[in-house]
């Protein structure tokens, strides 16, 4: 028989077994559930209750709320008595029930959301400015007011849980932390304008290592630039100035458009007169060498017979130039009188004799004429080269 030391001692007696135990204790659930109906002489009905198969009921419901489930995406954090013990992933599990652990849910790839600069009310309908956090100062000393969202989750469950305290607040700082100092080293101009994605890209990257250096267990996943702007009191000087350098820009853009036009034109009518001086000089250079063979030609003839070289020279010459000239007056050597050569008139006859159209109103007078003044013209010919000769 089992003896419990100390345990329902009466009278300085022994201690009692454990079958008196349960006995005491049935009798007292008796005495709750089923007292005295009336005087104290009625004898009370007394029920037993089944106290083993009570108990085991009990220890199972008990060990039955330790099931748990962990998400897909999350991470089960196991605490016996404030201790962490394991990290379970997703699927059912089960844990020594309440007190001696408990569990916690962590969600990984839930996205978080810090805003920096601003706050955006419930609804996200409207936005107050955090001047404390958004004012910066740039490398050339100017003051803007710039505001962004920084979106991270989880890598790593004990770090966070572990490690880290006031967890928003800590990314808040750093990201702080981060793009002052890149600002701080950046231009206005770029901060404002071409540099916006640069700066958050940066910014990521530095936030990044800080929170590593930390072991906070958190990957951002994206820093968003919102608005970029100088200070309210000095944003219609800066809007001034913006005007005025997209002025510049314009003009410029205009000068660079005059001038893609008019080079390609100039550049055009240059080569076309190179192209032109160059043809004109190989028509030059040809006909000089044309010149220059039909001239060695020539003295070939002349020095195997001048003197009829020399006649059809002059008659070539002679006919060059009467073709060019309507209208010839012949000085007869030893005579008072001009002789009249109409070459204009013999042109146009002779031109009508080859049609045959005028040839049949020719008359027999005008005709007569032609053959004088032909035969004179002959004649002055040949007495001037006997002249000549």
């Amino acid at each position: 028989m089992i003896k419990f030391p100390g345990f329902g001692q009466r009278n300085n007696e022994g201690p009692p077994d454990l079958d008196e135990v349960f006995r005491d204790l049935s009798k007292k659930i008796n005495n709750l559930f089923g007292g005295s109906g009336g005087g104290g002489n009625t004898p009370s009905k007394s029920i037993d209750f089944p106290i083993f198969p009570i108990i085991g009921l009990v220890a199972l419901v008990w060990l039955a709320t330790g099931f748990y489930i962990v998400d897909q995406g999350s991470r089960g954090v196991v605490l016996r008595f404030g201790q962490h013990i394991e990290t379970t992933m997703p699927g059912p599990r089960w844990h020594l029930p309440f007190p001696i652990e408990s569990v916690e849910n962590v969600n990984l790839e839930q996205v978080r959301t810090i805003e920096v600069g601003y706050r955006s009310a419930e609804g996200g309908n409207t936005r107050s400015k955090e001047p404390r956090e958004s004012l910066m100062l740039t490398d050339d000393e100017n003051i803007i007011d710039l505001q962004f969202a920084v979106q991270y989750n989880l890598k790593n469950v004990e770090d966070f849980q572990f490690k880290n305290r006031s967890t928003e607040d800590g990314v808040r700082g750093i990201a702080e932390t981060a793009i002052r100092e890149i600002v701080g080293k950046s231009k206005m101009d770029f901060a404002l304008y071409e540099g916006r994605e640069e700066i958050a890209v940066r910014v990521k990257k530095l936030m990044q290592e800080v929170l590593d250096r930390y072991a906070s267990g958190i990957n951002v996943v994206n820093v968003t630039m919102q608005n970029a702007q100088p200070p309210e009191q000095v944003q219609a000087a800066f809007d001034d100035a913006v005007k005025a350098k997209q002025d510049l820009e314009r003009q410029k853009n205009e000068g660079q458009a005059y001038a893609n036009d008019v080079i390609p034109k100039a550049r055009g009518t240059a080569s076309r007169l190179a192209e032109e001086a160059a043809g004109y000089r190989l028509r030059v250079e040809n006909e000089a060498k044309g010149n220059a063979n039909r001239f060695e030609q020539i003295l070939t003839q002349y020095n195997k017979a001048p003197e009829v070289t020399r006649q059809r020279m002059y008659i070539d010459a002679q006919e060059q130039i009467m073709s060019n000239t309507s209208k010839v007056l012949i000085d007869q050597k030893g005579g008072n009188s001009l002789l009249y050569l109409p070459l204009d008139k013999l042109m146009e006859r002779t031109g009508a004799s080859k049609s045959g159209s005028s040839a049949a109103k020719t008359t027999a007078t005008e005709r007569v004429e032609m053959e004088v003044d032909t035969d004179r013209s002959r004649d002055a010919f040949r007495s001037r080269d006997r002249d000549e000769r």
